[in-house]
């Protein structure tokens, strides 16, 4: 397939801010950058300067309380630095926005603040201080790549962590009004290139406009070069001038030259969207839709979360690769989205507990795979980190005979009451019913459902499919590849006494902390089968594997009483849904028909890429395929879905918006010949 026009850089952990802290006009201490060795914000008065620069300027009152359409304003940052210029657009937009308004935020930030940094610096303005405490809350690890935040019920912040050209080059969204922030040009000349302002310029909204605080003559020459006309207007404080300016003609995205079949339609009609099936992806699509505004009907034939994601206990956790790929980037994005998620939708724990999850090294093959990983992967300690037996021992509470990686921001999740509380977002309606068909009118979808009462209709302008292994029963989807994947799990009572893993532990499968009282451990994985009645001989398997995960512990529990005979055991087991290269589907459905006519000579030459936009099945979206570790990618995937819909910037780089969307496998079967 193709390559992306630019690659992404290597996942890895990112250097803190190293500051020094100066005491400013005021006696009170502001941060000094020590890589720099410059200030974040002005010593006379940072809140005077940020509303000066940057939201006067770029006229941030008058345009949000004119704002009436039905997407977010955007606003895109070089430099989030302390988030002060963020923050106060947050308040000028409650100030200013009428209540239906939505604001998108999206910073560039190299070298992100520590928490405690941040804390200290947003200190100095306590009428900020709710707004900080709620960015403080999320503050992501610091590893490159896409963090999305929700600061509130209208606001989204997406943190791209990383360097300031290379991550605009990977934005998949457009700007409305842009923060030409950074350290001076005379200190920091590695941001202030050409690459910025081409990528700014390719990022732009029709008319966006840009406000900053230098005039040095690179910025100028740049800026103009881009396609941006700039003019100096009165600086602040100190500074006597200072630039505004704003793009008429954005150019053209580039990247349409090398996948022109991803690049998405016109968002289309969205007052009403339906989504079919209510496990964790078509809940988690619903419940995104809905904190947008949008009026869902979500369908099920049973209740939600009664199919694969009906187990009592699932883990959050990913397996990633010794060599880093795309798959793996989704899965780590995934999973640090999932546990914001998870921490701003459930703050008390009650539907998933963060306990951290020990992936076991418990083969020479899999110790010396590991090692590779953690060589090509240097991530900070709070994300994953390589320990020895004794260490994962005393973190699981249980002897073991092997260390493993262990990954703190992993835990396990009730997935069905998780489901029913998603099921029950404002916004989100529930239907008990049978999806028969699906058939495209010129605005809209019309919906034949068997239902208790027989059949009926339901018109609705979108829908997205999220049914698992049945996901391509569906004329339109029926030449998406799936795969059905049988798991069962199995439970034991514990008794009072017996010690128990404080943390999820995998291997080949996994066993839980306990819950209720109860010993969950398994899952079985048997590709092309989609019977879920209990099996015998899957119980003895899942007893297996947890005496390879806990030695001797199966012993100890029959020692205390339990009865490990399989033929009494409880257990579950349900039908998941993979697809050829085990990464999900989210993203629209194309029409295959068209895209095998319109890009038929990739057969003969790869290279060859027509200059054809996809075809796509319009409204229609679909979420699938998340396999035995949907509690990673379900809910991002949602946000994928939910943002192209509402035409807002996308939670992941264009490269991995591509990698996850449903078209990849026909692109990849022609050029093959298949």
């Amino acid at each position: 397939m193709p390559a992306a026009p630019d690659a992404l850089p290597p996942l890895a952990g990112l250097t803190p801010a190293s500051l020094d802290w100066q005491a400013d006009e005021t006696g009170s201490a502001s941060p000094h950058s020590r890589e720099f060795g410059d200030v974040y914000f002005s010593r006379h008065d940072g809140r005077a300067e940020t509303r000066h620069v940057f939201l006067d300027a770029n006229q941030l009152p008058r345009r949000l309380a004119a704002w009436r359409l039905d997407r977010p304003f955007v606003i895109g940052e070089t430099g989030f630095g302390t988030g002060l210029n963020m923050l106060c657009a947050w308040a000028c937009f409650d100030e200013h926005a009428p209540p239906e308004a939505r604001l998108h935020l999206i910073s560039t930030e190299l070298y992100p603040l520590t928490r405690d940094d941040l804390s200290r610096a947003l200190a100095a303005w306590p009428d900020l201080a709710e707004r900080a405490a709620c960015l403080l809350a999320q503050w992501p690890a610091a590893v490159s790549g896409v963090h999305r935040l929700w600061l509130d019920a209208r606001v989204t912040l997406d943190l791209h962590f990383g360097d300031a050209t290379e991550r605009l080059r990977h934005l998949d969204g457009r700007v409305d009004a842009w923060f030409l922030d950074g350290f001076a040009p005379a200190r920091n000349p590695g941001m202030w290139q050409a690459s910025l302002f081409e990528a700014m310029a390719a990022r732009s909204r029709p008319g966006a406009t840009l406000a900053t605080f230098t005039c040095a003559g690179v910025v100028k020459r740049g800026l103009a070069a881009a396609g941006f006309r700039w003019r100096k207007v009165s600086g602040f404080g100190r500074k006597r001038d200072m630039l505004v300016g704003e793009i008429a003609e954005p150019p053209a995205d580039r990247r349409r030259r090398s996948t022109p079949w991803f690049l998405p339609s016109s968002p289309g009609p969205r007052r009403h969207i339906s989504v079919i099936g209510s496990g964790l992806a078509g809940a988690s699509a619903a419940a995104a839709l809905a904190r947008r505004g949008v009026q869902v009907t979500l369908i099920d034939r049973e209740a939600p979360g009664a199919g694969a994601s009906g187990n009592t206990q699932g883990l959050l956790y990913v397996k990633l690769a010794a060599e880093t790929n795309d798959q793996s980037r989704c899965y780590l994005a995934g999973l640090l989205h999932s546990r914001r998620w998870l921490e701003s939708l459930d703050p008390h724990h009650r539907l998933w507990q963060p306990s951290g999850v020990l992936q076991l090294a418990s083969s020479p093959r899999e110790q010396a795979r590991q090692a590779r990983f953690a060589d090509n992967h240097p991530l900070p300690s709070d994300v994953v980190e390589r320990i020895d037996a004794v260490a994962a021992s005393q973190l699981a509470g249980v002897p073991l005979n092997h260390g493993g990686l262990h990954y703190p921001l992993g835990g396990w999740v009730r997935p069905q009451a998780l489901c029913r509380r998603l099921a029950e977002t404002p916004g989100v309606t529930f239907r008990r019913a049978h999806v028969q068909s699906l058939q495209a009118s010129s605005t809209s979808w019309r919906l034949a459902l068997t239902t208790d009462k027989g059949t009926e209709h339901l018109e609705t302008d979108q829908v997205v499919i999220a049914t698992a292994s049945l996901a391509n029963r569906f004329t339109q989807t029926e030449r998406l590849p799936l795969q059905p994947v049988r798991g069962q799990v199995s439970a034991l009572p514990l008794p009072d006494h017996m010690p128990a893993p404080h943390m999820a532990i995998c291997g080949g499968g996994y066993v839980a902390p306990p819950h209720n009282g109860e010993l969950t451990f398994g899952a079985t994985f048997q590709p092309n089968q989609n019977d879920d009645t209990l099996c015998e001989a899957d119980h003895q398997a899942n007893l297996a594997e947890l005496a390879r995960l806990l030695p001797g512990y199966p012993e100890r529990l029959e020692a205390a009483g339990v009865s490990l005979d399989p033929a009494t055991m409880r257990g579950r087991a349900a039908v998941r849904a993979a697809s050829p290269d085990k990464t999900p589907y989210a993203g629209p459905v194309p029409d295959a028909t068209r895209w095998r006519e319109d890009y038929a000579r990739l057969a003969k030459d790869a290279t060859r890429v027509p200059d054809t936009p996809g075809q796509y099945h319009q409204g229609l979206w679909i979420s699938a395929a998340h396999g035995s570790r949907g509690l990673a990618s379900a809910p991002l995937c949602a946000e994928v879905i939910a943002s192209r819909i509402c035409d807002e910037p996308m939670p992941l780089e264009a490269t991995l918006i591509n990698h996850l969307h449903p078209g990849r496998r026909l692109i990849r079967d022609l050029i093959q010949g298949k």
